[in-house]
């Protein structure tokens, strides 16, 4: 069974910081792309951030400088360090785990929740 379990959200005021955390397991970690996406009130889920599996990054405009996704292959574990937060960013973050190889498959994220105050 696949498992993807978010954790590290939270209440934060504008300029602060927040790392989220995705564990996963059921899959093999190494060989799979990882993305944080976020869904706010009313708006459709957007990508973040993406690490793939050879640990090249991809990141959102708004959030290049001040987020950072990594990878931790031997804990099976991808992260997202958001730094100099601001009330727009306020969201639901998703974890997501793509196998690009065939058979593709896909995995989501419960999500948490991500709150900036003015």
């Amino acid at each position: 069974q696949v498992q993807l379990v978010e954790s590290g959200g939270g209440l934060v005021q504008a300029g602060g910081s927040l790392r989220l955390s995705c564990a996963a397991s059921g899959i093999i970690f190494r060989i799979h792309d990882m993305g944080w996406y976020r869904q706010a009130p009313g708006k459709q889920r957007e990508l973040v951030a993406v690490i793939t599996s050879g640990e090249s990054t991809n990141y959102e405009e708004s959030v290049k400088g001040r987020f950072t996704i990594s990878r931790d292959n031997a804990k099976n574990t991808v992260y997202l360090q958001m730094n100099d937060l601001k009330p727009e960013d306020t969201a639901v973050y998703y974890c997501k785990a793509a196998k690009v190889a065939i058979p593709t498959r896909t995995y989501w994220g419960q999500g948490t929740q991500v709150t900036v105050s003015s």
